[in-house]
């Protein structure tokens, strides 16, 4: 019998009976939606009549928004919720790590950049030489420092979160970078400045010393905006990530399992089994198996020919 052959014993086919094209809806079925037996169309809310209720399944069914029929209203579109209080927080979270780390950054620089040797005068100090090279080797070194500070701050953040790694990254590294270098900036300066004061106010004219090292090719405008040498760690922290998101050999930046297993796969461990050596090739047959004889060759044709009998 056909799949087009009308049968009896169908419930489809029976005059009156639900299921039947044109028939009424079961007791307690919403109106409009097919009857009994018959394929739910596609964007059939999930909790409707007749619906498939494994529909959202699977692998992410709680990231996708699941449609739920209301008792006697609409359908209502219930989503998750996304997360995004957690990810400012732990952006903010990281960027004020990174902004603690810049006090160690400032002593490292007080450190090594050089004092400023400076003479008291009347009118206040200045300079024991017409053109120190003091304050540009203090600039270069707050540039080197930072610039090292910033690209250092994008690996460890681009290893360290491996599961974040995309925007939350990097702009927990820009920000980071940025705070990293006022604090590191006004840690730094401030070392050995309330000697100098003092010896400011209490020196007599023409007595020398030193100045601490301080910025002149960076600084704050309007006392927030960042300017100078000061963008220098954000900006190693937001081209080295960018970078490594360039170089990354996953889509998504995040470590992904791989399809396809290593090739050749292992030899097989059990006896019997079929499996490829790393330097053999293809294995043989199994030794509990009899080896297949070679088929015979064909004779040439310089071949003798059997006797007839």
């Amino acid at each position: 019998m056909s799949s087009d052959t009308p049968d009896p014993e169908r419930a489809a086919h029976r005059p009156g009976e639900p299921g039947r094209a044109g028939a009424e809806p079961e007791p307690g079925q919403p109106a409009g939606y097919p009857p009994a037996g018959l394929p739910v169309p596609a964007g059939t809310p999930a909790g409707a009549p007749g619906a498939d209720p494994f529909a959202w399944a699977g692998p992410g069914a709680e990231h996708r928004p699941a449609t739920v029929a209301g008792p006697g209203g609409p359908a209502v579109t219930a989503r998750p919720a996304p997360g995004v209080r957690r990810t400012v927080g732990l952006t903010l979270g990281v960027a004020l790590l990174l902004a603690v780390l810049g006090a160690p950054l400032g002593l490292l620089w007080a450190a090594v950049a050089p004092d400023i040797p400076v003479v008291k005068t009347a009118e206040g100090a200045i300079y024991a030489t017409p053109q120190p090279e003091q304050p540009i080797a203090a600039d270069g070194w707050f540039s080197l420092l930072g610039l090292g500070f910033g690209v250092l701050a994008a690996i460890a953040l681009w290893f360290l979160l491996r599961r974040r790694r995309g925007p939350v990254g990097l702009l927990a590294g820009t920000l980071g970078g940025l705070g990293a270098a006022v604090v590191a900036w006004q840690v730094g300066r401030r070392i050995g400045l309330s000697t100098y004061q003092r010896l400011l106010e209490t020196a007599p004219d023409g007595q020398a010393f030193t100045k601490p090292a301080d910025l002149r090719a960076g600084g704050l405008e309007w006392f927030v905006v960042p300017y100078g040498n000061l963008l220098l760690p954000a900006f190693g922290a937001a081209v080295t990530y960018t970078l490594l998101a360039g170089w990354s050999r996953w889509p998504s930046l995040r470590p992904e399992p791989q399809l396809y297993g290593a090739w050749p796969p292992p030899a097989a461990t059990a006896a019997g089994g079929w499996g490829v050596g790393p330097a053999e090739g293809l294995s043989s047959a199994p030794a509990d198996r009899p080896a297949r004889s070679a088929a015979p060759e064909p004779p040439g044709p310089d071949a003798a020919e059997p006797p007839r009998g």
